[in-house]
């Protein structure tokens, strides 16, 4: 054998297993969440959540996260030394208010999602690396009676009163 070809694939062997991520170990998660508080001139509600991750074996913060919120995918974004944003949006009358769970993924884990997702099996049957649980207060979606229709209704009945009492005094 060449020993070019031996130097060239011992330097890829090498490479490769410098490259090849770990998984996180004992992941530690802390968040924050923050979302749209008024949906009344809005069509969708947006939900952000950031959050910073502690393994317990060093450098595995800097693995590429995915997400899975509602059985929908999101981004998973590094704003950070070890600290992540997910960030996905709902439909107004489909955004409850209650809990969310983010269910957070590695690359391998993320690659089981896909493949479930392509056989169409169920991604929650795929284990998660962690997940974040939110809690969404709900959003502000106007008064019941909006002010137009109310200022309607008083002018209306004003308008009653005063032509009933013109008639009563005119007979």
């Amino acid at each position: 054998m060449n020993p070019k070809a031996v130097l060239l694939f011992a330097l890829v062997a090498v490479s490769a297993s410098l490259c090849r991520a770990s998984s996180c170990t004992s992941p530690e998660v802390k968040s924050s969440f923050f979302s749209t508080s008024d949906a009344t001139i809005v069509s969708q509600i947006a939900f952000v959540t950031e959050f910073s991750l502690k393994c317990s074996n060093a450098g595995a913060e800097k693995l590429p996260l995915f997400a899975e919120v509602g059985g929908k995918l999101a981004p998973v974004v590094r704003v950070g030394d070890g600290k992540y944003q997910v960030s996905w949006n709902e439909e107004i009358k489909k955004a409850s208010s209650g809990k969310y769970t983010i269910r957070l993924f590695d690359e391998e884990s993320f690659a089981a999602v896909r493949k479930a997702q392509r056989a169409g099996e169920d991604i929650q049957s795929v284990k998660a690396l962690t997940n974040v649980v939110v809690s969404f207060p709900g959003a502000y979606k106007g008064p019941w009676i909006n002010s137009e229709i109310l200022a309607s209704g008083v002018v209306g009945f004003v308008a009653y009163v005063a032509f009933s009492t013109r008639s009563k005094l005119l007979a």
